[in-house]
């Protein structure tokens, strides 16, 4: 884990030391499991965010926080849907034919349809409007004709959710106001920016991770394309640190993870586990540094 620390101008906020927080958790597959150690990390401090982004896995777990979920009933929630292979086989299984078809049109081989896939595992407490949340977030989708990112934060925010998790080639894109979106880490795997004039502190969460092995085995097919789309995600935020870095940064230990690895929820919050301390860490530091 990286962290960063900067002490920023004041907005006084005498129930957290003067500092007001806001949070972006950034994509990463199943690997954005690791989102609730940090989310139940702020619960134990009594840290309530002013604004919450994501992109892709953030923005799911994200809606959930904004939605005003405490981090241990997201846990909850995750270990009892996706965490179970059996239930998530048996969930996905209840949707039949209709999870292959695209609302753009027709069956495509080997892609799903997410907006479906979501409707069946979000939360209920997860409402249908952005307006309805009970802290402001933001959720990046990329456009995919439009060559840009696109920063969604009104409407309908299932849809919203859909277009930023849309990984290419497993899941189909997403139209939203006449446009198609794909995953929002195709663009922003960490949207922190759009958080650092709202609030003194923001922490951002990367959980893209890195390819790992020995460094003489080639990767497998699927791997070298996973693992391609994570070095070309890294460098984006590697050149993002290097031209305004977040108050905090936080890289959860989840690389041995893949990115579609959800039946192993339970061994991915066991493996990040150390980073509710670090972010506590982190937070105490800057409340010293604030009171000095």
């Amino acid at each position: 884990m990286t962290t960063r620390l900067a002490l920023p101008d004041l907005e006084k906020d005498t129930r957290h030391g003067g500092l007001t927080f806001a949070v972006a958790l950034g994509g990463g597959g199943a690997r954005g499991i690791s989102h609730i150690q940090v989310i139940e990390a702020l619960d134990e401090l009594g840290i309530r965010p002013v604004a919450i982004s994501g992109s892709s896995i953030g923005a799911i777990m994200g809606a959930g926080m904004a939605a005003g979920m405490a981090g241990r009933d997201i846990r909850d929630y995750t270990l009892q849907t996706v965490g179970e292979r059996g239930m998530l086989l048996n969930r996905l299984w209840s949707l039949g034919p209709a999870s292959m078809r695209d609302k753009l049109g027709g069956f495509r081989f080997g892609q799903f349809n997410l907006e479906l896939i979501l409707d069946a595992f979000l939360p209920p407490q997860v409402p249908r409007d952005f307006r309805d949340l009970a802290v402001p977030m933001k959720i990046s989708a990329t456009d995919y004709y439009g060559q840009a990112e696109v920063v969604l934060e009104q409407g309908d925010l299932r849809t919203a959710i859909s277009a930023s998790a849309a990984i290419p080639g497993l899941f189909m894109p997403v139209r939203v106001n006449g446009r198609i979106m794909i995953d929002g880490g195709v663009f922003n795997p960490v949207p922190y920016e759009h958080l650092m004039e709202l609030a003194d502190v923001v922490i951002a969460v990367d959980v893209v991770g890195v390819p790992e092995g020995d460094g003489t085995h080639p990767p497998s097919r699927i791997d070298s394309l996973f693992g391609a789309s994570q070095l070309t995600m890294q460098a984006s935020i590697a050149l993002k640190l290097k031209l305004r870095p977040p108050q905090i940064f936080l890289r959860p230990a989840v690389n041995r993870f893949r990115v579609l690895d959800f039946f192993r929820a339970r061994e991915i919050l066991d493996e990040s586990a150390d980073v509710k301390d670090e972010l506590k860490r982190a937070v105490d530091a800057l409340h010293t540094m604030a009171d000095g």
